[in-house]
């Protein structure tokens, strides 16, 4: 140990230049001629261990604990962004869940949703496409709730463009449709 006292900057590195030192004067044992210059065999070993410490290519240990760290808070992150999802999405009427449940749990198709559901599929994909809007506005609103009953009636045009627009809601595509 005093010998590696002189190759090492702190005390871990002492220790893992004597250990491995160790380990290979016992695996080379058979290599020692001289029973008396033991110590001026072992004395090289430790060197030449130190030498293979300092020329080993070693991560710098800040970047692996940011790294770790980074990870850790994406988890949470999702984590976190999973629960607003899931909160907004139970913030909307039935029949708005039950499309998203239709599309991306069941992962049926627009015309698939139109047949089950006896609509057309133009309204299937009016209607999903302003929820995924809702849904994406609430998450990057925060809190606030885009999802109450707008003066309109409950037509969400007007998320799209700021004020409703009356001939692309839903009951008059309906209406088109049906006639």
């Amino acid at each position: 140990m005093r010998i590696a006292y002189r190759y090492a900057n702190n005390p871990s590195e002492v220790e893992d230049i004597a250990q491995d030192a160790l380990l290979r004067a016992w695996r080379r044992r058979s290599t020692l001629r001289e029973a008396e210059r033991r110590n001026d065999w072992l004395a090289t070993i430790v060197r030449n261990e130190a030498f293979r410490l300092h020329a080993r290519v070693r991560p710098d240990p800040v970047d692996t604990l940011e790294g770790h760290e980074g990870a850790e808070d994406e988890q949470i992150i999702s984590t976190v962004e999973r629960a607003d999802l899931h909160a907004a999405i139970m913030s909307l009427d039935e029949r708005e869940r039950e499309l998203i449940q239709l599309r991306y749990t069941e992962d049926l198709t627009q015309q698939a949703i139109a047949r089950r559901l006896g609509l057309p599929d133009g309204t299937v994909k009016v209607r999903l496409h302003r929820l995924r809007h809702k849904l994406r506005r609430a998450m990057t609103e925060g809190k606030q709730s885009p999802f109450k009953a707008s003066a309109s009636g409950g037509n969400a045009a007007h998320l799209i463009g700021g004020r409703p627009r009356p001939d692309v809601g839903d009951e008059h595509r309906e209406e088109q449709v049906g006639q």
